[in-house]
C-alpha cells in the first residue's frame, strides 16, 4: 500500500464507533450546527465527542474533531493522544488532519469523504489543491519579512528553558 495506509475494513467496535460519529454530526445539524460529529476514543471507550460548531460559536475552527481533540485532551489531562483513534462522519478536512497529526493520535476513521461533503456545499477539495500550489499565486497573500533582526528570538527563549515542555 505504500507510505498511505487505508484500512477498508473496520471491526465491529470501529463501526459502532463510527455510527456514533455519525449520529453526532446529525445532532449538530438538529442543534443549528454543521453536518459533522467525531469522538476520541481509546481501547474501545469514548473519551470525548464533538459536534460542528462553527456558526452556533462563530469560531472557524470549531470543526467536530477539533472540538472533539481539545476535549479529549482536556480530559486526558495531556497534548498527546498516543494510543487513541479519531473517528469523524466525514473525511478530516486539512485543518483537522494536522490538528490530529499535532495531537499524534495512532489512527483516524471516517465514514463519508471529501467528495460526498462537496456534493452538501462543504468544498475541502479547493484547499487540498491550493497546499499543492506555490504560495505567490494563492488569492491569499502570504508575506515573510526577511530577514527580520530578532526572529528567531522566541526559538532562542524556548531552547534556553530548561523545564520546557517537548512535544
Amino acid at each position: 500500500m505504500g507510505a498511505r495506509q487505508v484500512e477498508r475494513r473496520l471491526s465491529g467496535t470501529d463501526r459502532d464507533l463510527l455510527e456514533r460519529a455519525i449520529d453526532a454530526a446529525t445532532a449538530s445539524v438538529a442543534a443549528g450546527g454543521g453536518p459533522f460529529g467525531a469522538l476520541v476514543a481509546r481501547d474501545s471507550r469514548v473519551i470525548a465527542v464533538g459536534q460542528n460548531a462553527v456558526t452556533r460559536v462563530n469560531d472557524p475552527t470549531a470543526h467536530a474533531e477539533i472540538v472533539a481533540i481539545r476535549a479529549a485532551c482536556e480530559d486526558l489531562g495531556t497534548f498527546a493522544l498516543t494510543g487513541c483513534t479519531l473517528y469523524a462522519s466525514c473525511e478530516p478536512c486539512p485543518m483537522c488532519l494536522a490538528a490530529a497529526l499535532w495531537a499524534r493520535v495512532d489512527r483516524i476513521v471516517f465514514a463519508a469523504s471529501r467528495n460526498d461533503a462537496a456534493y452538501a456545499g462543504f468544498d475541502d477539495r479547493a484547499f487540498y489543491d491550493l497546499f499543492e500550489t506555490d504560495p505567490g499565486t494563492w488569492h491569499l497573500p502570504v508575506v515573510i519579512e526577511e530577514p527580520s533582526r530578532n526572529r528567531t528570538e522566541p526559538f532562542d527563549a524556548w531552547s534556553s528553558q530548561p523545564n520546557r515542555v517537548e512535544y
